[in-house]
């Protein structure tokens, strides 16, 4: 079963690297760029075909290790 886990700060956590992309981009002179957050991606297949199975499991690989759950937020899609 193939997933995907996001993992994005919280909100009112301090983003250098999405404020120097986000001036990257100004300098480039993309108009109408209002504010950029960096996350991260991570592709995952899982080896069952539960879903809830996968999605728990998921869960617990951000928990103990993908995602520092004091400054980021995560979410895992299970895509099939």
């Amino acid at each position: 079963m193939k997933a995907k886990v996001t993992v994005t700060l919280k909100h009112g956590v301090l983003d250098p690297q999405g404020k120097a992309i986000e001036g990257a981009l100004k300098s480039f002179g993309l108009e109408g760029i209002a504010s950029v957050r960096q996350g991260k991606v991570f592709d995952i297949e899982v080896e069952t075909a539960d879903k809830s199975r996968a999605e728990a499991l998921l869960k617990q690989a951000c928990e103990k290790l993908l995602a520092n759950t004091v400054v980021e937020n995560y979410k895992v899609e299970v895509v099939g």
